[in-house]
């Protein structure tokens, strides 16, 4: 069972890092907002029927709930920044710039949940920190700003997993997540209504949009299987193995080639992101 739990955390960070590839074709082909929009409702749409089969009620009183509304206002925003860094971003710094996700849910934790932080676990944000800031180079030559938005993307939807942590439990997972993809619609309307860019329904724009939404979808349900299966201290670390795939997509579909500092910059991150979670995991079997 461990072993297959572990298969399909794999699994499910292969297929997101398919999503990321998938994301960066479409929105070379169309326009941002266009691709936003149809990702929403094919994925929204997919959520309701898994939904229906499971007997999961999603239309309830609670989907107004303050904790979900703001978890809900800072999907939007990490949905915004991560589709705007994936079209100007290459795949290998993208999928290094994601990655700090566990660091700043750390660094959020303890600033606004009031967890007890060590000093270990500052000095692997820290180092984490310094690996982002060797990716993007702010004051290099190849920094191009477009890098910010991912920045921006993965600091929202770590707060998003904070927001999630003060949330009602009694609300299903999956009326959560269909809540949040469904609140995407909104900014991605925005978007295309504002874009002069023209829109694109031939297949080189609705082949990748479709393939986003299976993967997409797909991905969730394999990570949801797997963190069910066993527990999350054997399988979450295997997450990492998502900077593998994104960057080789990058590196095969898309002619990418990180330089030195991307791949010792996405390193440390790697590093302190396993080092974080190892001292995490120790601590609460201590507490235990």
């Amino acid at each position: 069972m461990i072993l297959r739990a572990i298969s399909l955390m794999v699994l499910s960070m292969a297929l997101l890092a398919g999503a990321d590839a998938f994301f960066k074709l479409a929105t070379n082909a169309a326009p941002i907002g266009q691709v936003m929009v149809l990702v929403s409702l094919g994925g929204t749409a997919l959520f309701l029927v898994l939904a229906r089969v499971l007997g999961v009620r999603i239309w309830t009183r609670m989907a107004l709930h303050r904790m979900i509304m703001l978890r809900n206002l800072f999907e939007i925003i990490g949905a915004v920044g991560m589709v705007i860094g994936l079209r100007h971003v290459s795949l290998p710094v993208f999928a290094a710039i994601i990655q700090t996700g566990p660091l700043v849910v750390t660094l959020g934790a303890a600033i606004f949940l009031k967890e007890q932080v060590g000093w270990r676990r500052w000095t692997a944000v820290a180092v984490g920190i310094v690996g982002m800031l060797m990716v993007i180079r702010p004051f290099g030559a190849s920094f191009s700003g477009w890098e910010l938005f991912a920045v921006l993307g993965i600091t929202a939807l770590s707060a998003r997993d904070l927001v999630t942590r003060l949330s009602p439990p009694q609300i299903p997972a999956l009326a959560i997540s269909t809540w949040g993809f469904a609140a995407t619609l909104l900014p991605g309307l925005l978007l295309w209504g504002l874009t002069s860019e023209a829109s694109n329904y031939t297949g080189a724009a609705l082949w990748p949009i479709l393939g986003a939404i299976v993967v997409t979808t797909s991905g969730y349900l394999a990570i949801t299987s797997a963190m069910r299966m066993a527990p999350a201290s054997i399988v979450a670390p295997f997450r990492y193995s998502r900077l593998v795939f994104t960057t080789g997509l990058g590196m095969i579909v898309f002619g990418n080639r990180p330089d030195a500092w991307t791949l010792a910059g996405a390193a440390l991150i790697l590093v302190a992101g396993l080092y974080t979670f190892l001292r995490e995991r120790r601590l609460a079997r201590a507490a235990a």
